[in-house]
């Protein structure tokens, strides 16, 4: 391989180990679509390439002899199909060119495996704009999000996992001479270690965010040694297709096989990511989706895995110095990427005697209607609205939306549809609010995916946290907002989270939302409850990929 890549990029992994250990702020790749960052014409070459790939078929996978070429993808802004078609391969196949590889890929050293990856990414960044208009046109994701959460942001992720699966395969020397004094001479032996992958990942991805969540396994797997097979969501291939190439593009020209990565689409008459994860050669499964499949990875056997699974999202009202400012961030929480996002909010505990707003306590009507009048602002305005709420991936959200009536209560607002200035046939909705009461748990105890929020009557604070708790024991969770400024009861709220398994953002207002996680210092999903086994990115998340093996003999002489 080419041995300039360990000097080019040593200094990359060497400061995202140290940001691992900070859990400082720490970016590689600029959030921002600037051009004195990104070039002048990078936005407008970006799309361009991106209408290349429309009715065509995606050429740049370095995987031969295609048995078929297929496409299912549309898109929620214009409801017609992309026409992009992908190399179809039977799962036997895929895994068997994995397994090939596997022992090609295995055998190259943690350092070269990391260097050869912080390539692929810095590949990445000069197709960032690309990738968020494919971005936009698979999953319904607004501009801005697009270009953010598929672009630098999971780049971060996968530099993240890259980092943490160096670090944990360099933690140990590689070999050292062992001495034990016997008294009147020493025993000493050679020693050396190896960290040996497990075998062929695969990666499920999802329809939301086809690469910030795909990428942390992905990379997890690759820089331990395992060759991945990347099985992406049929409606949002594009974005982690690029990826893909990208990354088999270096390693062919590092003299590694492209089938270290492989991408895996559907055809449209075979499903075949059961046949993948059943196969008993694969023996690592990242998975993100709905929890029915997840719990279906999860129990089969002989594999490891790791999920990222549905949860019911709480936000804890107490407190607070300015209901308005609280309204706006949370109506800001629940529009964004209209409430499509693991992370997004949905049950708000409210005490039935109101909230302590600065010296006073506002009764609780007024407290639900802050809140809805937050939502229709924001929703209403011309200027944000749209680049917000972004559209509806799957249709059928648009009508578990509109058909939220399930749900036993008062309704509050009334989703609707609302015109995007750029795309007059986007799928669109807005956020739906019902008020419930703290007795009709069943309302309130599944995960309704969208923009749905559901405003629950408590007794107290102390029957909000105790539901807030259950409800992520019982049914997960994935983020928790709470506003309070009574530090006994913050300190509750973080002692009974905590052993919910569930992160806690406290008093939010302004530019910084309970959706957001940071990478490099905060861990996405904890695995401490039912929305998923596994963090990104935790130490378990990259150890679990491989096994030290030791090996020792007399010294000689």
């Amino acid at each position: 391989m080419n041995l300039n890549l360990m000097d080019k990029h040593q200094d990359i992994i060497d400061k995202a180990v140290q940001a691992l250990h900070e859990r400082t702020f720490f970016a590689q790749y600029p959030e921002n679509p600037m051009p004195d960052v990104y070039g002048e014409n990078a936005d407008k070459e970006g799309r361009e390439k991106y209408k290349t790939h429309l009715n065509t078929q995606f050429t740049e996978l370095l995987q031969e002899d295609p048995e078929a070429w297929v496409g299912q993808e549309e898109s929620p802004y214009e409801q017609q199909p992309l026409g992009v078609t992908y190399p179809f391969f039977s799962p036997e196949t895929l895994v068997s060119r994995a397994e090939e590889a596997f022992h090609q890929w295995r055998k190259v050293k943690p350092a070269d495996r990391a260097s050869l990856l912080v390539e692929v990414l810095e590949r990445m960044k000069t197709r960032f704009f690309e990738i968020a208009y494919a971005t936009m046109h698979t999953t319904g994701q607004a501009y801005m999000m697009s270009f953010q959460a598929s672009g630098p942001h999971a780049a971060d992720r996968a530099l993240e996992a890259i980092a943490s699966g160096y670090e944990e395969q360099t933690r140990f020397p590689v070999s050292t001479e062992w001495e034990k004094p016997m008294g009147k001479y020493n025993l000493k032996l050679n020693k050396s270690w190896r960290a040996v992958p497990k075998g062929v990942g695969l990666v499920i991805g999802c329809s939301t965010f086809p690469t910030w969540n795909t990428v942390p396994g992905m990379f997890a797997s690759l820089v331990t040694g395992n060759p991945v097979i990347i099985k992406p969501h049929p409606k949002a291939v594009l974005p982690i297709a690029i990826v893909v190439a990208e990354v088999q593009k270096v390693l062919q020209e590092n003299g590694l096989t492209p089938n270290i990565c492989q991408l895996a689409v559907d055809a449209d008459d075979r499903l075949i990511t059961k046949d993948l994860a059943e196969n008993p050669k694969v023996k690592l499964i990242d998975y993100t989706g709905g929890n029915e499949f997840g719990n279906y990875v999860e129990g089969l056997p002989g594999k490891v895995t790791f999920t990222e699974k549905t949860g019911v999202n709480s936000i804890i009202l107490d407190s607070m110095d300015d209901l308005d400012k609280v309204a706006q961030n949370l109506a800001f929480s629940v529009t964004l990427y209209s409430g499509q996002m693991c992370t997004a909010p949905q049950n708000f505990y409210v005490p039935e005697a109101g909230l302590k707003v600065g010296g006073e306590t506002v009764p609780y009507e007024e407290v639900v209607e802050k809140i809805a009048g937050a939502v229709t602002a924001l929703v209403n305005n011309p200027k944000a609205g749209p680049h917000i709420l972004g559209a509806i991936q799957n249709p059928a959200t648009t009508e578990r939306i509109k058909g939220a009536g399930s749900v036993k209560g008062r309704e509050v607002l009334s989703s609707s549809d609302f015109s995007n200035p750029m795309f007059a046939n986007a799928r669109t909705c807005t956020p739906v609010i019902y008020e419930v009461d703290a007795t009709e748990k069943e309302s309130y105890s599944r995960e309704l995916f969208g923009p749905v929020v559901l405003i629950i009557k408590t007794k107290s604070t102390d029957q909000s946290i105790e539901i807030a708790k259950d409800m992520a024991t019982s049914h997960g969770a994935i983020s928790c907002g709470a506003y309070t400024t009574d530090p006994a009861i913050k300190e509750k709220i973080m002692d009974e989270m905590s052993l919910a398994g569930t992160p806690v953002s406290f008093n939010l207002t302004g530019g910084i939302y309970v959706n957001q996680n940071a990478s490099f210092s905060d861990f996405h999903v904890t695995g401490g409850n039912p929305a998923g086994n596994a963090s990104f990115t935790n130490p378990e998340f990259v150890i679990k990929r491989f096994t030290w093996v030791g090996f020792r003999e007399p010294v000689q002489g």
